[in-house]
C-alpha cells in the first residue's frame, strides 16, 4: 500500500494549486497561443512549487505522491490548457517512474534529483514505422567494449526541443524475442555527441507543447545508461510505467472537460435567443446533463483506478478502461460545448474551438482507443481462461 503525501498536506497543496492555475496559468493562456512557448518565469515558478518531482522519492528531493495524489494533482492542474501538464508529466510519469522502479541505486541516485528539480524529460518509444509494435522496432543498441552504440529515430517526442534527458527504447537483439526481451532502455543525456533534435511539429491544438524528432547516429552510451544495468528489460520497464502513465492522461481529460463544460454552462446562462438564455432550453440541458454525467463517471473510475494502484493491485485493465472512457468523452463533452457556443463556437474568439482541438489528442497518446479496446479485450479474454 502506498501511503504517499500526508492528507492534510496534500489538501493544501491542492488548494494551493487550484488558485495558481486560475490566477496565474489560465491569464497566461493567450501569451502561450501567440508565442507557442509557456514564459520561463511560470516553468520557474513550477519548479519552486516541486510539480516536477511530485512523484518522485522523497529521499530523492520529489513529494513522494501515491498515484491517486499524483493523478489528482494532474487533473487539477489540468484545468488550465493542456502544455502545462505536459512539461512536467514525462518527468513524473513514464521516465521518472521507469528509473525509480527498475533503475539501479547509483541510477536513482544520479536522476532522480535532476527530474525533481525541473530538468524536463523525454520519453523515446514510438518511431516513423512503428509505435505500440513493438517488433518493428528498428532504432539499435549495439555493444561497443563497456558501453553500446546507439542509432535510431524517435519520432512524436514530448519536450524533446527542451529535454535534458531521455530514456530510449532500443534493439539489443536483433530477433523479435519472447516478452518483448530484444529491447532496451537507455537513460541518455540529450547533451550526448550524436544526438539532434528535429524541428517542432506544428499540431492541431495543444499550443505551448512540443514534439519533435529525436536522431541518434553512432551515439557512445556507457554501459551504466543501460536501465538497471539488464538487457532486455526496457519494453517491460517502459509498460510498466504505461498504467500510470494512462491515468495520467485520463485525469487530464477529466480536468480539461471540466474546464470546457464549465465554459459550456456559463455562456448557455448568459447567451439570449428567444428573450430568455439559452440555459433554458431542454436541448440544450440535454447537453449539458449529458457532459456531466459523463464527467462525473470518468471521475468515478479514475478514483476507483487509482485506489486500486495504490492498493498493490495490477490495473492494466482499469487504467486502460478509465484513459478510454475519460478521453473519448472529454472529446464528446468539447463537441457539445461548440454546439452550444452554435456559430460562436467555430470562432478562435472564444474558447470553445480551442477546447475542441486540444482535446483530440487525448484519444491518441499513451495508447489509442483502438489498442486500448485490444488491451482490455485481451485482458478480459485471459482473466477468464484462468478463471479468475
Amino acid at each position: 500500500m502506498r501511503d504517499g503525501m500526508d492528507q492534510d498536506v496534500f489538501a493544501a497543496f491542492i488548494r494551493q494549486l487550484q488558485d495558481y492555475v486560475r490566477q496565474r496559468l489560465i491569464p497566461a493562456e493567450k501569451e502561450i497561443i501567440a508565442t507557442g512557448l509557456i514564459p520561463e518565469s511560470i516553468l520557474s515558478e513550477m519548479r519552486e512549487m516541486g510539480l516536477f518531482g511530485i512523484t518522485v522519492p522523497e529521499a530523492y528531493g520529489g513529494a513522494g505522491m501515491n498515484v491517486s495524489q499524483y493523478v489528482e494533482t494532474i487533473r487539477e492542474l489540468s484545468y488550465a490548457m493542456p502544455c502545462f501538464k505536459t512539461v512536467i508529466s514525462i518527468n513524473i510519469g513514464m521516465t521518472g517512474s521507469a528509473i525509480a522502479k527498475s533503475g539501479t541505486e547509483a541510477q536513482k541516485a544520479q536522476w532522480l534529483p535532476r527530474l525533481a528539480a525541473g530538468e524536463i524529460a523525454s520519453f523515446g518509444l514510438t518511431e516513423p514505422g512503428s509505435g505500440s509494435d513493438s517488433a518493428g522496432m528498428q532504432s539499435i543498441a549495439v555493444r561497443n567494449g563497456d558501453g553500446y552504440v546507439l542509432n535510431g529515430t524517435k519520432r512524436y517526442i514530448s519536450n524533446a526541443p527542451f529535454a535534458k534527458i531521455a530514456l530510449i527504447m532500443a534493439r539489443t537483439h536483433p530477433e523479435a524475442l519472447p516478452g518483448n526481451g530484444h529491447i532496451s532502455a537507455f537513460i541518455v543525456p540529450m547533451d550526448t555527441p550524436g544526438i539532434t533534435v528535429g524541428k517542432s511539429d506544428k499540431t492541431m491544438g495543444q499550443a505551448g507543447s512540443h514534439i519533435a524528432d529525436i536522431i541518434m547516429e553512432n551515439v557512445q552510451l556507457p554501459a551504466d545508461a543501460l536501465l538497471g544495468g539488464v538487457e532486455g528489460k526496457g519494453f517491460r520497464q517502459a509498460m510498466q510505467s504505461l498504467d500510470n502513465g494512462r491515468l495520467s492522461v485520463a485525469g487530464a481529460a477529466a480536468g480539461y472537460a471540466r474546464r470546457a463544460l464549465e465554459t459550456g454552462v456559463r455562456y448557455a446562462t448568459e447567451r439570449k435567443a428567444f428573450g430568455e438564455p439559452i440555459s433554458n432550453f431542454q436541448l440544450i440541458q440535454a447537453m449539458i446533463a449529458d457532459s456531466e454525467a459523463e464527467l462525473y463517471a470518468a471521475e468515478c473510475m479514475i478514483a476507483d483506478a487509482c485506489r486500486r494502484a495504490d492498493a498493490g493491485e495490477k490495473v492494466l485493465l482499469k487504467a486502460a478502461a478509465a484513459k478510454m472512457f475519460a478521453s473519448e468523452a472529454c472529446c464528446r463533452i468539447a463537441d457539445r460545448v461548440v454546439q452550444i457556443h452554435g456559430g460562436a463556437g467555430y470562432l478562435a474568439e472564444y474558447e470553445a474551438e480551442r477546447f475542441f482541438r486540444d482535446s483530440r489528442i487525448y484519444r491518441i497518446y499513451e495508447g489509442t482507443t483502438q489498442i486500448l479496446q485490444l488491451v482490455i479485450a485481451k485482458q478480459v479474454l485471459r482473466d477468464l481462461a484462468a478463471g479468475t
